[in-house]
């Protein structure tokens, strides 16, 4: 059986749309890339399974993998092979199964919008934490800077730059910062994450003219975005690389992490751990916290340290 190695570019209910050698295939899984198995191993009898069971993953396949396929007719085919992955992009899903959003990613570019909705911080050092977590680049993008003034908007920028992060503003309305954020997608595989109305899809529509990707306005009762698109995919990018359109995450469930790989997503306090007096400080009210000290003489901003202890116990609680 000859195989094709392809890369998924949609995946929905299902079925899979893998771009291989310039054309588009259509492909279901193969049923026993769905389970986890177990094998006897004896020595005196045949390899047997033992035990089939569903991975605690939610998607087996996800926008971005890597696969190898065997076409059963011109246009549709069936996935044998899921290549390794180098990073993954995902969240808690439902009853606590793991959701690959995208996977084999160089950037996370994480959409919030200045105005309307206006700019949460906790919610994205959700996505900052979860960048951080897969080892995944995060660049943020600050949209709908048209929204506010110059002094709104160096307030707003400000405690963020402080963290050393990358931060492109733009406006979808205006095409404002439209090259700058052409330039850092050049020849990378990205995903665009970040709230629901936060102008995600409309960048992407600025980005490159003619992709006609579905918009809608936010709802001006709650300010809460629609969710306008409800499937991620991956889109190649004419200038060179690949982005992926992700549907707009509320609440973003991170994924299991203790309590020390989560100190180590504050790029600000790594220089703090190990300094304490404690080897098993907890950096809340033990004495000689190197991290409380940081945060005590400013070097620290407050509300990133309230942000971890805020994670860490959602993470205890689970």
């Amino acid at each position: 059986m000859t195989l094709t190695e392809g890369i998924v570019i949609r995946a929905g209910n299902g079925m899979y749309t893998v771009q291989a050698n310039g054309h588009l295939v259509h492909c279901r899984l193969r049923g026993n890339l769905k389970k986890h198995f177990e094998y006897s191993i004896s020595l005196s009898n045949s390899r047997r399974v033992t035990r089939a069971k569903h991975p605690h993953v939610a998607d087996a396949i996800a926008v971005g993998d890597n696969v190898r396929f065997a076409e059963t007719q011109r246009g549709s085919g069936v996935i044998e092979e899921i290549l390794p992955r180098r990073s993954r992009f995902a969240r808690q899903g439902f009853r606590g199964r793991e959701q690959t959003v995208v996977s084999n990613l160089d950037q996370l570019m994480i959409v919030f919008a200045c105005a309307e909705p206006r700019l949460d911080p906790w919610k994205l050092d959700r996505f900052l934490v979860a960048a951080e977590a897969a080892d995944i680049e995060p660049v943020i993008v600050l949209n709908k800077h048209d929204l506010i003034d110059v002094d709104d908007l160096n307030r707003l920028i400000e405690p963020i730059s402080d963290l050393g992060y990358k931060i492109i503003t733009t406006s979808a309305r205006d095409e404002h910062g439209v090259d700058p954020l052409r330039d850092a997608l050049k020849d990378k595989i990205s995903a665009f994450v970040g709230p629901s109305g936060v102008g995600k899809s409309s960048l992407l529509n600025c980005v490159q003219p003619g992709l006609n990707l579905q918009t809608s306005d936010i709802g001006y009762v709650t300010f809460k975005g629609k969710h306008t698109t409800t499937s991620s995919q991956l889109i190649p990018l004419l200038f060179g690389g690949w982005v992926a359109d992700t549907p707009g995450l509320r609440n973003l469930e991170l994924l299991e992490l203790g309590f020390d790989e989560l100190v180590e997503c504050f790029p600000e306090l790594r220089a703090h751990v190990g300094n304490c007096k404690f080897d098993d400080c907890r950096h809340e009210s033990e004495p000689g916290c190197a991290i409380k000290a940081a945060v005590d003489s400013g070097s620290v901003q407050r509300r990133r340290y309230e942000s971890l202890l805020v994670l860490a116990g959602e993470a205890k609680a689970k």
